[in-house]
């Protein structure tokens, strides 16, 4: 039997499930289809592309040194897949599956019907913790602990079907706008884990405590998430890495506290996933009906002064240039962008959660769209967070060392006003000019819009359907809990990996 083995969001040869049942059937025909289609949606960009080119390189390398070099084809994935069954005859296709956008969710259909259409087997198994028709979440949990504890063998030889063939494209082939991101991660199996033996080694003793401020979670995070989003490398790897890395550090100052908290945040990573997957148009339409249409128009001057970086808070804008220029950044920091877009200036998070998207290097979607809506006060369920520019660069940067580096134009401004230089005596000659004046009141716009939410969350009938949406998607602490839980308030805010 030949089996193709349609690689997607699972760039390895190690702990692929997928290729282990492929191979234990008989010939394996190894392919990748680059969708221009997929790449031209409002959620993907450059730097996601170059970040995957290179990551295809290492897997066609580990194909390769299996026995059968990676397939690259480019175009409709029907299309692609009907013109390879034809000239190999393959009777199945494996595939792990995918908890993608809209986008992938459609041609996933379309790829089932051509399948049964022509008598071909789908067979599409896990890679996460994320169960797929899930009836309910109640011992979800237990389910994605057991996942995390299956064994992996090593990747088998594979039988030689063809040559590898078809270069990898680049993003300019791929019509994609140009995206400089002069500091991003290199992508490919190597550099994964690298940064995950050098996290367990000696980065991760302070992640705790290194995770909220911009300048500490640089290195302080493990920065495996670009990794896991593309699947170069896989969860259940990370959390047996993790946990075989305790007994080394058992009674060393903070390691033990950090390697909890670093479980935690790769089962919470499951958890949102699993809301996206149980629920697909989250991407579209808010989990709470109330909220639909919470802001039903988007200040476009104040949408672009958000997204350049340009609007006039400090500590916000130093972050937004960050992220532009490295396709990372610290939870908590995405969370403080996302909450002064959508409560201080406004904005509906379906605006501006495609441009975020497009910055992420890691963007991953089950997390992006339900953290969007939790941050934006949409799920009617979480509690409303929103945040203070001005403290949270107090907090996290408070000797502006992170500011000064990505606002170099507020050079001229001194330590005490730094946060706020329009307090400063002499802003008058640097704002509106050098730098903006800031583009709302922060204090002001806050208080108007928590009585905006406060006024939706009252009304009748709020209540029961924010029961129904926690029934379907809240977690269930204590049936079993997830391994390494941490308090509510602070496991749902920090997912830094």
């Amino acid at each position: 039997m030949l089996s193709l083995l349609w690689f997607k969001r699972d760039l390895r040869v190690a702990d692929h499930p997928a290729l282990a049942v492929a191979a234990e059937r008989g010939r394996v025909l190894p392919v990748y289809i680059v969708e221009p289609e997929l790449w031209a949606q409002p959620d993907a960009s450059a730097r996601q592309w170059d970040f995957v080119a290179e990551c295809l390189t290492d897997l066609r390398r580990d194909l390769a040194a299996l026995g059968q070099p990676l397939l690259i084809r480019v175009g409709d994935a029907v299309e692609v897949l009907a013109r390879l069954q034809g000239l190999s005859g393959f009777s199945c296709i494996i595939s792990h599956e995918e908890t993608g956008n809209g986008w992938t969710y459609a041609r996933d259909r379309r790829v089932g019907a051509w399948a049964r259409g022509q008598g071909v087997e789908w067979l599409e198994l896990p890679q996460t913790g994320v169960v797929r028709r899930l009836p309910g979440r109640d011992g979800w949990a237990a389910r994605r602990n057991a996942f995390m504890a299956q064994p992996s063998g090593p990747p088998p030889a594979l039988t030689p079907v063809a040559e590898g063939s078809g270069a990898i494209p680049t993003a300019r082939s791929l019509k994609l706008p140009e995206d400089r991101c002069a500091f991003r991660q290199n992508g490919g199996r190597e550099q994964g884990l690298q940064l995950l033996d050098s996290f367990l080694a000696r980065r991760g003793q302070g992640y705790r405590g290194a995770m909220s401020s911009p300048l500490s979670a640089e290195r302080g995070c493990s920065r495996l998430s670009p990794y896991l989003a593309f699947g170069a490398l896989s969860v259940r790897e990370v959390v047996r890495a993790t946990e075989a890395a305790k007994p080394r550090w058992r009674g060393q100052p903070g390691w033990g506290a950090s390697l909890r908290s670093f479980e935690a945040r790769l089962a919470w990573r499951d958890h949102f996933m699993q809301k996206l997957e149980d629920e697909p148009a989250l991407e579209h339409h808010a989990l709470h009906p109330a909220m639909e249409h919470l802001r039903p128009a988007s200040d476009a001057a104040r949408l672009a002064a958000w997204q350049r970086g340009e609007t006039g808070l400090p500590f916000v804008d130093a972050c937004m240039r960050y992220l532009h220029a490295t396709g990372w950044l610290n939870f908590r920091m995405r969370a403080m962008l996302v909450s002064v877009a959508s409560y201080q200036l406004w904005l509906d998070w379906r605006v501006t959660g495609p441009f975020l998207a497009r910055q992420f290097t890691d963007y991953e979607p089950g997390i992006h769209w339900s953290q969007m809506q939790m941050q934006s006060g949409t799920t009617g369920i979480n509690a409303i967070r929103i945040y203070n520019p001005v403290k949270q660069g107090l907090e996290q940067d408070p000797a502006g060392r992170f500011i000064r580096r990505w606002l170099p134009e507020l050079a001229p401004v001194p330590d005490a006003f730094l946060h706020e230089p329009w307090k400063w005596p002499a802003a008058r000659d640097l704002l509106g000019a050098r730098y903006p004046e800031p583009v709302i009141d922060p204090a002001a716009a806050a208080r108007a819009a928590r009585e905006r939410i406060w006024s939706q969350r009252k009304a009748a009938g709020f209540a029961d359907q924010a029961a129904h949406v926690a029934r379907k998607h809240a977690s269930r602490k204590g049936k079993p809990p997830l391994r390494g839980t941490l308090r509510r308030d602070g496991a749902q805010l920090m997912l830094d990996l």
